[in-house]
């Protein structure tokens, strides 16, 4: 009996996803994925130079490394990529469901950061980087249209990839309703909005919140906005434009938690 095409590209999904490796690369990054037992690494290829700035790191994975000469770094990276002089291949990090990795820390007050359509490894780099300075407990994309893990977003997190959880999921209003209903606040930003964070937190601080940030341009999309609680803006001076979502998500979370 033929299976359902359904059934087959579900497979072909399944498949992918088990045989796909990431490279990171540049000193930063690698050293954190080698420092985080949860990674699951497969190869470091290195120069002798970079290997004597990352020996202890090196040593405490337990990896083999491959030395590499430095003028011919046999790794498939973009030649724009600055990697260097060490590379790593890894197996893409599972931080587990949206309902467990924002059920919130004790002492802590939930924060999530969801991402419509922001494509930008750079952008999605730094505002991982924001999200952990701020005690996040996730930044949320999309499955699909959205910047996956890579090594050009793990240089841009500058270590964070591996500390703060990134979840890309299939539907992200879906996920807005499951935020609501474990007592998530969704706020959208939007420069055209009347009220601002601040103004809709107020009284409501210690309530989990919800961002949600459009990608620079096309903003926020239909159903992403009908699904927030609400839409807020960041406050500015002057009419000079607006900011790289990147900022936009790191003032966004101080402005939830701090006013």
């Amino acid at each position: 009996m033929k299976k359902p095409k359904w059934v087959v590209e579900k497979e072909q999904a399944k498949k992918a996803a088990l045989s796909e490796t990431v490279w990171l690369f540049g000193l930063h990054a690698v050293r954190d994925a080698l420092l985080n037992p949860q990674r699951e690494r497969l190869r470091l290829v290195i120069t002798k130079n970079a290997l004597d700035k990352l020996a202890d790191a090196v040593a405490e994975a337990g990896i083999e490394p491959e030395i590499a000469d430095p003028r011919k770094f046999p790794v498939p990276l973009d030649p724009s990529s600055v990697h260097q002089g060490v590379a790593l291949e890894v197996k893409p990090l599972d931080w587990g469901r949206v309902s467990d990795v924002c059920a919130g820390v004790l002492g802590r007050v939930p924060r999530v950061v969801l991402l419509d359509r922001v494509t930008d490894p750079h952008n999605v780099g730094a505002i991982l980087r924001s999200a952990e300075v701020f005690g996040a407990c996730a930044v949320i994309g999309m499955r699909h249209h959205a910047a996956p893990e890579t090594g050009a977003l793990a240089k841009s997190a500058s270590g964070a990839l591996e500390r703060q959880p990134y979840l890309r999921v299939k539907n992200l209003a879906d996920t807005m309703e499951e935020l609501k209903s474990m007592g998530y606040l969704v706020l959208g930003l939007d420069g055209e909005a009347t009220q601002t964070v601040g103004e809709a937190v107020e009284g409501r601080r210690d309530q989990p919140v919800a961002l949600v940030m459009g990608a620079e341009g096309p903003g926020l999309r239909e159903k992403t906005r009908e699904t927030c609680d609400a839409l807020v803006r960041i406050p500015f001076a002057g009419e000079f434009g607006s900011l790289n979502v990147s900022n936009a998500a790191a003032i966004a979370l101080y402005a939830s938690l701090h006013g």
